[in-house]
């Protein structure tokens, strides 16, 4: 639900859907997960633009490959970083040296990822995904309040505890009326390179219980594979397999 006193985005410009992707824990792959979404979006014949909203803890840049760039402003607008797959970027990191830390009170960090919001000119697009930071505070509650968002992508691992927490991300976002489109769990197995078959960390069951007591429709597994991983190197290889039937079911969800 839209609320009646959302702030637009720039005027200027149309945004179809605002997908956020949240996980309520850090270091589950998140940034990787929205990047590659992006990516596969872009793929796809979409106009794809990323904010990132993690303003204490950016990565998006480097992921995206474009850490050497910087964003521009003519005093009124500013514009997103476009990187080599035509995928237009908002980040702290492309007005700051990524080396440098952002120690900022909540409340300044939530103003700045307004400023993101309200006044970058993006290009049409047909997705904006928004890649949250970790926990249920100022951030995440000003996203779910002020934006028009169109739905959630969940993010977990297969381990009790990022289970629990995300169970509580989960809870905020229905208590904000926000529609959750799934969980995508990263490094939920590894694949023998001698047979394909995938090699499980924890019980399967324990993920089925996850979801039926969340009622989340899982959207995809993801396997810890080097691919992966090298995307902060600049690299773009990922499974494609995957990303392409995530990423259809999300568009379905979506129209």
């Amino acid at each position: 639900m839209i609320p009646k006193d959302a702030p637009k985005v720039n005027e200027n410009k149309n945004i179809k859907n605002v997908i956020a992707v949240m996980s309520g824990k850090g270091g589950v792959g998140k940034s990787t997960i929205t990047t590659l979404l992006a990516k596969e979006l872009k793929r796809k014949g979409y106009s794809v633009g990323v904010l990132d909203a993690d303003i204490t803890g950016p990565s998006i840049p480097r992921l995206m490959n474009i850490s050497d760039k910087e964003m521009k402003t003519d005093g009124k607008n500013m514009y997103p970083v476009v990187n080599e797959d035509g995928i237009e970027v908002v980040s702290i990191n492309l007005m700051i040296d990524e080396n440098e830390p952002v120690v900022w009170r909540g409340p300044v960090i939530a103003g700045a990822v307004m400023q993101f919001w309200n006044e970058v000119l993006w290009s049409d697009l047909d997705y904006l995904l928004i890649d949250m930071p970790p926990g249920t505070g100022d951030v995440p509650l000003t996203v779910m309040k002020s934006f028009n968002i169109k739905g959630l992508v969940m993010v977990s691992i297969p381990q009790d505890m990022v289970s629990m927490i995300v169970t509580k991300a989960i809870k905020m976002a229905r208590k904000m009326n926000i529609p959750i489109l799934g969980l995508i769990e990263n490094m939920s197995y590894i694949s023998c390179d001698c047979c394909d078959n995938k090699i499980y960390l924890t019980d399967e069951n324990d993920v089925q219980e996850f979801l039926e007591e969340n009622k989340i429709e899982l959207l995809g597994e993801l396997p810890m594979t080097k691919q992966i991983a090298s995307l902060t190197k600049g690299k773009t290889l990922y499974p494609k397999e995957i990303f392409s039937e995530i990423v259809d079911k999300i568009i379905k969800k979506c129209k």
